[in-house]
């Protein structure tokens, strides 16, 4: 028999699916092209999701359900309500685009976004490899459909194509290796494995073999160098839209699924996959940047950019165990999950107004599309210069301090090698500042080079871009607040 604390672990899932389901009825019903009875609804169900999350967070209670398999903790009620509010973000930044582009048509753009957001909800709370699975393919197979979603647009089909292929790769990888840890330890629960390897009976050849493929899938979700093929020419082929809602909130779930199998399963090999993991971060800091600045299209760039932001989560997560001692988790962990959340937060913002320039038959993606654009709107040209700023990591905005706690968590190792990986993400910062700037000067010192009509926006977009910016200066002035909710949801996470 269920217990009544299996359901309350779920319970937003359940709400999640079955808002959905409803949402998808009530969209055959809806013939106009707005949607906005869809509209409204996924908006309220999200806002709902993020509030109940939210205050189950702020409750700090930890309860396991279905013999174990799901888990309700702090740290991922937060991702919840953070990954609950990205896509409703998504959804009010994307509304005027997507119906200008037909993807309303048929509905299926608001009910495949919350089945994705589904899938980051399972993944997130996934206590065992058979749920972290089930949820990460409810979420890749929603992200096919919605790339694909603009059937008539050449780049979207090819960009769907690429991404199901290498994603198709990226799971059997992942599949493989959780397998390869099933036939080692005899067990499916991430407990279970943790007890198995810590007792050291199990071999250490086999553990390893399978680690090696379970980090081979976490880095493309991450999209890592080498496994970070698919991210630039999806990002740059799919709908802004859709760009936005892969590029946001799945991050969130990939930091989760790397948190609940290489940290609450396989800890007593923190001193391999550690090691894997400063292999990754080295070359996506280092290929990220430097292609980033060969790039003309700016979700090109920011593809680019994204992969050199990941290797700054993974120098993160690197730092947690130290000669065996792991003293320093908590803050290491909390420094990768304070980054992962703030570059969410400022990715938002940035395809924000991309989406906002862009208007029916002109996407407005390229560099030189944002010429002049101080001219056209100082407010829009502000918020992308803070964004640009706040992912250089210049003071004192959020990326600032994101990017300060992960080199001081590198730095508090005491290490050479630690040091030696701090000192070389500043340099790389340094390199990335430069393709930032360039965005800025061609904002605000280049003339426009067509259009010079001021950009009006609906008064929700306005407020919450206006919004979305200004917490980007606000948490990097007082980032405190956000730093103890992260470090206080890592500390329950590894004291259950």
């Amino acid at each position: 028999m269920i217990d009544r604390f299996s359901w309350m672990a779920i319970y937003p899932e359940i709400v999640l699916l079955v808002m959905a389901c409803v949402i998808a009825l009530v969209d055959l019903l809806d013939k106009g092209p707005r949607r906005m009875v869809a509209y409204v609804l996924s908006v309220l169900t999200l806002l709902t999701l993020a509030i109940l999350t939210g205050l189950n967070a702020q409750g700090g209670q930890t309860i396991y359900g279905f013999g174990g398999m799901v888990v309700s903790d702090a740290m991922s009620n937060w991702l919840k309500c953070f990954a609950a509010l990205s896509v409703l973000v998504t959804f009010v930044y994307g509304r005027g685009y997507v119906m200008d582009r037909g993807m309303l048509r048929g509905g299926e753009w608001y009910v495949l976004s919350l089945l994705s957001l589904l899938g980051i909800f399972v993944m997130i709370s996934a206590n065992n490899f058979l749920l972290i699975y089930l949820g990460l393919e409810c979420l890749t197979l929603a992200g096919y459909a919605l790339v694909a979603l603009r059937r008539d647009h050449v780049a979207s089909v090819e960009a769907a194509m690429k991404y199901f292929v290498l994603g198709a790769m990226a799971s059997g990888f992942l599949l493989y290796g959780l397998s390869m840890l099933y036939g080692a330890t005899g067990t499916l629960d991430i407990a279970g494995v943790f007890k198995a390897v810590a007792s050291g009976q199990i071999r250490h050849q086999v553990l390893v073999f399978g680690l090696v493929f379970v980090v081979a899938g976490l880095a493309f979700k991450f999209g890592a160098v080498p496994f970070h093929m698919w991210i630039p020419d999806v990002y740059q082929g799919a709908p802004t839209a859709v760009t936005l809602m892969i590029g946001g909130a799945p991050k969130l779930a990939a930091f989760a699924m790397a948190i609940r199998l290489l940290v609450e399963g396989l800890l007593p090999l923190a001193i391999d996959w550690q090691q894997m993991l400063g292999l990754l971060a080295v070359a996506s800091l280092l290929i990220g940047n430097l292609a980033a600045i060969a790039q003309t299209n700016l979700k090109r760039m920011l593809a680019y950019s994204t992969i050199a932001q990941m290797g700054f989560v993974l120098l993160g997560l690197m730092a947690g165990v130290v000669n065996g001692n792991a003293l320093a988790a908590a803050n290491a962990y909390s420094s990768s999950m304070f980054y992962v959340v703030t570059y969410v937060l400022t990715t938002l913002a940035s395809f924000g107004v991309i989406l906002l320039l862009a208007r029916e038959g002109h996407e407005s993606e390229e560099i030189a599309d944002f010429a002049g654009l101080n001219q056209r709107s100082p407010l829009y040209a502000g918020i992308m210069a803070i964004c640009l700023f706040s992912l250089a990591g210049l003071p004192p905005l959020v990326g600032f301090q994101a990017k300060l706690s992960v080199l001081q968590a590198l730095i508090s190792a005491g290490q050479g090698v630690y040091i030696g990986l701090a000192v070389f993400a500043v340099m790389m910062s340094l390199i990335g500042a430069f393709y930032y700037l360039r965005v800025v000067k061609v904002m605000y010192f280049d003339e426009p080079v067509s259009d010079v009509s001021p950009i009006r926006a609906p008064i929700d977009m306005r407020a919450l871009l206006s919004l979305n910016g200004a917490l980007l200066l606000i948490l990097g002035i007082m980032p405190g607040a956000l730093m103890a909710l992260c470090a206080r949801a890592i500390v329950q996470m590894l004291g259950s």
